[in-house]
Order: structure tokens, then C-alpha cells, then sequence
């Protein structure tokens, strides 16, 4: 009988709850994009990449924001310019596809661009 209800007490026992953890989230990680070959497109402004690509293919609008595509048969870059502090809008991002819409790297399609007709 003593066996029985030692054996009652330490399962009863085992079911009380932990004491509430007291761990802090981390923040979320940003996700860091390579800039690696970028250096003649990043910090363009309209007039660099017109110099660097040629014409582009789309000239889109819409505020203060301002976005030039470029495009060939291997790949279409999408540079997107926003003004800082009142200056002229420079290119801050960029995105890269092939004409099918497949993830190409973003520095192989600009070297890609800087071949085509009407580039530099």
C-alpha cells in the first residue's frame, strides 16, 4: 500500500507545469541580397542607365518613384529610382528575370544588358 501511493505522489507529481519560460524572441533576420557585380546600376540615376542600357523599354511613374525597364532576348532588369533628401531619383533596387518570367542573377543580366544594341 506504501509502494502504491509513492507511486501515486511521484505521478502526480510529474503533471504539475513548468514555471512560464522566460526567453525573448529574436528579431526577425533581414534577408540580405548580393550586391556583387551591381556597382554600375545601383545609385544610377535615369540618365546612367540610359547611358549604360540603351533606351529602356518601360518608363513607369507614379509619385516621387520612377521605374526603367530594361529588356533582351536572356533577361528583363527592372531598376527601381527614388528620390532621397529632394535629389534626383537613383536607383535603389533591382530585380532580374528571364522573358519566360525563370529567376535569372541579377549581375549575369545586367552584364547581359550592357551587350545589347544601343548600350555602353
Amino acid at each position: 500500500m506504501k509502494r502504491l501511493v509513492l507511486t501515486a505522489g511521484l505521478l502526480a507529481a510529474g503533471c504539475a507545469t513548468a514555471p512560464p519560460s522566460t526567453r525573448v524572441a529574436a528579431p526577425p533576420m533581414a534577408i540580405a541580397y548580393p550586391t556583387v557585380g551591381l556597382e554600375r546600376v545601383i545609385g544610377q540615376d535615369a540618365a546612367g542607365l540610359t547611358k549604360l542600357f540603351g533606351q529602356p523599354d518601360a518608363d513607369v511613374r507614379e509619385g516621387t518613384a520612377r521605374k526603367l525597364q530594361f529588356a533582351s532576348a536572356i533577361c528583363i532588369l527592372d531598376t527601381y529610382l527614388y528620390p532621397k533628401d529632394g535629389a534626383e531619383p537613383r536607383v535603389t533596387y533591382l530585380d532580374a528575370r528571364e522573358p519566360d518570367g525563370s529567376a535569372i542573377d541579377r549581375a549575369s543580366c545586367v552584364a547581359a544588358l550592357t551587350r545589347r544594341p544601343g548600350a555602353r
